[in-house]
């Protein structure tokens, strides 16, 4: 009786239910009261029905487990998408010109602010004409005076026609007639070759741009001699770089090369050499590609060195931010349109070199899936590889479950609540 009383005790204790304790002894109380059998035999009746009460109220009012936690869940969003590839290059000038004098001499005047946006014909350098317009000056009284000889010669010739017709005169003399009048026309074409000649130099004496663009400093100043001409040795003046449109030039390795090809092959026209493929970039201080652009140009020769092949895009530049040489990111197509699955990034775990996302399967169970990882579209993630459209993949509280897990789905969609325009890709 004591080690029962002391079980039931410790019961009482143990679960801490006072009702069920003064419940206990009510029976207790009553069956002493109603019974005439020896008291031993009441105490063992009430210490078993007390022991069955206890059991019974005990096991009734047995706390229930936690509930599953909540994993919020979203379908994969299906998309069109087209792959897209990442180079880096820079770029380069349609036109780049080095100003040089044809003609030497005294640079006279400059007639530009270095660095200012010029325009075909605009007046940059001017020479001393001085010299080139005395050469002129001569060069025409020359043809005037062979001008003058010609018509001496012609005049001769036509009187020595009817004399030696006449027989007065002989067919030496003629000769000779003949011959002076086509050295008279042979001079004057000399001396307006030599007027043309001159003219040209006295032209040559203004230096005007010949594309439009920016110009650069100036390398001369006035006072100095400027050598001019066609050699190696002649002065540099300036230089002017067009910049609406330009260029960019990027390298691209050997494999993409083959594999822009071979799709261009199947009718479907990416990166390939007849131009005309959208492509967009990005300065290194911008966080979007929102320069569109179109590619122009594939190079005939993979180079031996770097195994790679330089393609080039044109861009429109109306306000010169791009300047030759500048550094840029580009991205180009790389591959044909495709439907895709995509998920929030959020919801993808990294398993030291896997990608894995769970999925809450039709019991409610979490299970991991390897996944094969694809671009950036919209701030949502390319799954080309591990899900399927139907797919419950987690998007929120990853951390907190682990597979084998049941827990209570929440759906929602997969779409951020404002997705950025950025894409990432590939980079090369």
């Amino acid at each position: 009786m004591r080690r029962i009383s002391q079980r039931i005790y410790g019961q009482r204790f143990a679960f801490g239910d006072l009702g069920v304790y003064i419940a206990a002894m009510r029976y207790f109380a009553m069956a002493n009261f109603a019974t005439s059998r020896p008291i031993a035999n009441a105490a063992r009746l009430t210490a078993a029905a007390l022991l069955s009460v206890l059991l019974t109220h005990c096991g009734e009012n047995k706390p229930p487990g936690p509930p599953p936690p909540a994993a919020t869940v979203a379908k994969p969003v299906q998309r069109t998408v087209v792959d897209q590839d990442e180079y880096v290059g820079r770029f380069v000038a349609v036109n780049s010109v080095e100003i040089r004098a044809r003609v030497s001499g005294y640079l006279e005047a400059v007639h530009f602010r270095d660095g200012q946006i010029v325009k075909t014909g605009d007046l940059l350098f001017t020479i001393d004409k001085r010299p080139f317009q005395n050469t002129l000056d001569q060069a025409r009284a020359n043809l005037e005076q062979s001008k003058a000889n010609l018509a001496f010669a012609e005049a001769d010739l036509a009187r020595g026609q009817q004399l030696v017709r006449d027989k007065t005169i002989t067919e030496q003399t003629f000769d000779q007639r003949t011959q002076a009048s086509r050295n008279a026309k042979a001079s004057v074409a000399a001396n307006e070759a030599a007027v043309r000649q001159a003219e040209l130099d006295l032209q040559f004496t203004e230096l005007r741009a010949p594309v439009n663009g920016r110009i650069g400093d100036r390398r001369v100043s006035p006072g100095n001699l400027v050598t001019g001409g066609t050699a190696g040795n002649t002065t540099l003046l300036a230089t002017i770089v067009s910049t609406d449109p330009i260029r960019f030039e990027f390298t691209f390795d050997e494999a993409s090369y083959l594999r822009y090809e071979r799709i261009s092959r199947t009718g479907k026209e990416v990166t390939g050499r007849e131009g005309g493929v959208l492509v967009s970039l990005k300065l290194i201080d911008e966080p979007e590609f929102s320069h569109n652009g179109y590619m122009d140009f594939v190079d005939n020769v993979i180079d031996k060195s770097s195994g790679t092949i330089r393609g080039r895009a044109v861009f429109s530049n109306p306000d010169s931010v791009f300047t030759p040489g500048m550094f840029g990111r580009v991205r180009v197509p790389g591959s044909a349109a495709y439907q895709a699955l995509l998920i929030p990034d959020a919801a993808i775990g990294s398993e030291q070199v896997k990608k894995y996302v769970l999925v809450v399967n039709a019991d409610n169970v979490v299970t991991p899936r390897y996944v094969t990882l694809g671009q950036m579209v919209d701030g949502l993630r390319v799954i080309k590889d591990g899900l399927t459209a139907d797919d419950h993949v987690v998007v929120n509280g990853l951390m907190r479950l682990r597979p084998g897990m049941k827990v209570t789905p929440h759906e929602q969609t997969a779409a951020p609540p404002s997705a950025p325009k950025e894409s990432q890709a590939k980079s090369n």
